[in-house]
């Protein structure tokens, strides 16, 4: 018996993984595109909300592809999405990802740690939920495959226990 819906909406460290397979008892929408930044997933905003009955819980990661292009003027147009997801979806648990460690010499752990700082700040402002996976993952550079940004299967068996873990603390709390 599945719990309801679970839409993951983000770029290709979404797409890549058969969450369903890890989180059997949700019905999991995977709207997850190789290659996606923040403005592009905000763009297909309008089509995804069209087509997805209401979740009860919404998984955001979106953040990287942007980083490898060298574009940091991302946040304004996340906190869009964040807000249009509980502006649409106002019954539904929307959780934003941290950014995650990837391997990209032009990128600093720093700037990591102020980024996700800033995106932890818009869910607060916007009423949603923050999961820190750059922490957990920082410290093992084996959670990356050798184009240091996609993850091992390792890395997606920490993250989608995270995540569970997250959801049950979200489900027990209500």
């Amino acid at each position: 018996m599945t719990q309801g819906n679970f839409l993951f909406l983000g770029d290709s460290l979404i797409a890549d993984f058969n969450w369903q397979e890890r989180m059997h008892h949700f019905k999991i929408i995977n709207y997850g595109l190789p290659g996606e930044t923040v403005q592009g997933l905000r763009g297909r905003l309008p089509s995804i909300t069209e087509d997805v009955d209401p979740p009860e819980l919404i998984l955001l990661m979106i953040g990287t592809n942007n980083l490898i292009i060298e574009d940091y003027s991302f946040l304004k147009p996340l906190r869009q999405i964040i807000v249009q997801l509980t502006s649409r979806y106002p019954t539904a648990e929307v959780i934003t990802n941290s950014m995650l460690p990837c391997q990209l010499p032009w990128v600093k752990m720093d700037f990591y740690n102020r980024l996700n700082q800033s995106i932890e700040s818009i869910t607060m402002q916007t009423g949603s939920c923050y999961l820190d996976m750059f922490s957990k993952i920082k410290a093992n550079p084996s959670y990356f495959q050798n184009d240091g940004i996609h993850l091992t299967p390792k890395a997606y068996d920490l993250w989608s226990k995270c995540i569970l873990e997250f959801v049950a603390f979200l489900i027990e709390d209500d």
